[in-house]
């Protein structure tokens, strides 16, 4: 029984470990019209002075472009 538990457990461990990591970032406009690449599109930071311009971007490197893209249209300072 000992042997089924391990096995199982490690089965478990190795299915937790295959599965891709699922990231997606966002870039938010804050109050200030100050703006930032935010690490989850679907975690919120704290308060309500915030409003998310861009979501579901699959790459650090696309958010950063993205932020960019509304620095260079004066949407965000």
């Amino acid at each position: 029984m000992k042997h089924l538990a391990f096995a199982t457990a490690l089965c478990a461990l190795a299915l937790a470990t295959a599965a891709p990591a699922r990231a997606d970032y966002a870039v938010l406009q804050f109050a200030d019209g100050w703006c930032q690449v935010w690490w989850d599109s679907a975690a919120d930071p704290w308060g309500t002075s915030w409003t998310k311009l861009v979501i579901g971007l699959p790459t650090w490197s696309a958010a950063d472009a993205a932020l960019a893209d509304a620095r260079a249209q004066d949407i965000c300072r």
